[in-house]
């Protein structure tokens, strides 16, 4: 076991760790994304236009294969990171073997429900051409059996997120991830079919896989299998279930919609809204970098040094305003300037409102992670996933209705108003449950505010200009802000580096 065993709360919630671990986990996502970004015409001209919907309810799957491990991912990050926390890393490899072995059996159980199921998904669910039928179906069965993979690459890394291994396992995230994005290019030209695709994918998981598992050896020798101790999982399963509902809640919200429109409408109107959705959900590696870093941060803290949990949510909260709203205001100022750049005029003309309206929802989304990191690492899970289940009950028919009265225009427009509600409802429910965050969510409110009301009237008004100016004053308006909410520390700490650059 390495140092970082003994280190105590003070030193694993430090500012400068932080920010260190919130760089290297935006590097290992943003690198791969940029090139993502521009992989996906070449993508979409491959595919065409109907497979390329298939191929985002495919990538859609992925994100919801992440609950078959009953939250027990995200449970032991939290158990470790308390362990190190309070002096006890020597009891982690026990735990984490367990684990491993559990969720190496839950989730081959999953995959073969999942695989059985997939004819249901794309003979009566799913509107899909007659030709497509038969491709569709075998992929999306490669897909299923590659469950296991996605569940325990997230443990793995749960893991190397315990001790704060960020650095190493981005570096190997990195270039495995890169082709995460060119594997299906390449499998496309070696084979025009949805299946090469989707075994690419899954080649890509099974490396990534075995370089995390390379990485955890070192903190946990042999991954604690041959110490694994089943008893130690009865506290992991109840915090793990809540998490996993929670987890399940989030991803149905984030991706029914477009399940829901390849149902009542079909592929084409799918690729129109998740091409957008898909768009603003790539800065999910903003929030996501930060999240991964306060978790252990907090449950290492949150018992035995308040103040300085609470001015990790604050610090939180204002880097991902800080990383997300530029972009933000860029994708609701000049939507359908960028999808007519990015892939042309069909889509443009099609999904251009739809991304003026998730840009202003992807916001208020990002800035969810932060509360609902911290409820997650005091061991509150209960409480986002009863919170989700009342957003499911409100959004999806609402979502449903408006998506009928005025197309996926309405689908977007219940997507937008559930993020702003999530993002509020967890704040508060926050400051409810752990009391020392409620003065850092007082001080964000008016920032939050003053920068949501912006993106609302830039997506509003039709036109660039006027929305490009709003978001100017929307931007000054909200660093003058944040630079008044920013930790003391901080501010000097920025200013110091500033004065060093210039000399």
């Amino acid at each position: 076991m390495t140092g970082t065993a003994s280190e105590g709360p003070e030193d694993r919630a430090g500012g400068r760790r932080l920010v260190s671990g919130v760089v290297w986990n935006a590097l290992g996502r943003g690198i791969p994304l940029i090139i993502a970004l521009g992989i996906t015409p070449v993508l979409v001209h491959l595919l065409g236009t109907d497979r390329w919907g298939l191929f985002t309810l495919a990538l859609a799957m992925v994100g919801i294969f992440g609950v078959f491990d009953l939250g027990l991912g995200m449970a032991l990050t939290r158990a470790v990171s308390e362990a190190i926390g309070e002096g006890r890393g020597r009891d982690a490899p026990a735990l984490v073997g367990a684990t491993i072995w559990a969720l190496l059996g839950l989730s081959s159980i999953m995959a073969g429900l999942a695989y059985a199921f997939m004819p249901v998904l794309i003979g009566r669910v799913l509107i899909v051409p007659p030709g497509l039928e038969a491709e569709a179906l075998a992929a999306f069965r490669v897909l299923a059996l590659a469950a296991p993979l996605v569940v325990l690459n997230a443990a793995l890394w749960g893991v190397l997120a315990a001790w704060q291994r960020f650095r190493a396992a981005n570096l190997v995230n990195m270039p495995v991830s890169v082709f995460y994005y060119l594997g299906p290019v390449i499998a496309l030209w070696l084979w025009n079919s949805l299946v090469g695709v989707m075994l690419a994918l899954v080649a890509v998981r099974l490396a990534s896989g075995l370089a995390y598992a390379a990485l955890a050896w070192r903190d946990v020798p042999r991954l604690g299998l041959d110490r694994a101790r089943f008893a130690l999982l009865r506290p992991l399963l109840r915090q793990g279930g809540w998490m996993s509902l929670s987890g399940a809640l989030t991803q149905m919200l984030l991706y029914a919609d477009r399940f829901i429109i390849g149902a009542l409408i079909g592929l084409t109107a799918v690729a129109f809204y998740a091409t957008p959705l898909d768009l603003v959900m790539r800065m999910w590696i903003l929030p996501v970098a930060v999240a991964q870093t306060l978790l252990p941060a907090i449950a290492s803290s949150f018992r035995s040094a308040p103040e300085r949990t609470a001015l990790l949510l604050r610090r939180g909260a204002l880097i991902v305003a800080g990383m997300v709203l530029p972009a933000c205001l860029v994708l609701v100022a000049l939507a359908h300037w960028l999808l007519w750049l990015w892939l042309g005029a069909a889509f443009a003309d099609g999904g251009g409102v739809v991304l003026r309206i998730l840009g202003v929802g992807i916001f208020f989304s990002c800035l969810a992670f932060v509360p609902g990191t911290l409820l997650d690492a005091i061991g509150r899970p209960e409480v986002t996933a009863t919170f989700s289940l009342i957003q499911a009950a409100i959004f999806l028919p609402l979502g449903a209705a408006l998506l009928l009265l005025i197309g996926i225009e309405g689908a977007a427009i219940a997507w937008a108003a559930r993020t702003a509600t999530d993002c509020a409802g967890r704040f508060l429910l926050a400051a409810r449950f752990y009391p020392p965050a409620a003065e850092a969510g007082r001080a964000l409110l008016p920032l939050l505010a003053a920068c949501g009301a912006g993106l609302v009237l830039m997506a509003a008004i039709p036109g660039v200009v006027v929305p490009m100016l709003l978001g100017a004053v929307t931007l000054g308006l909200a660093v003058a802000m944040g630079w008044r909410i920013a930790p003391q520390d901080d501010r000097a700490a920025l200013l110091r580096r500033v004065g060093m650059a210039r000399a």
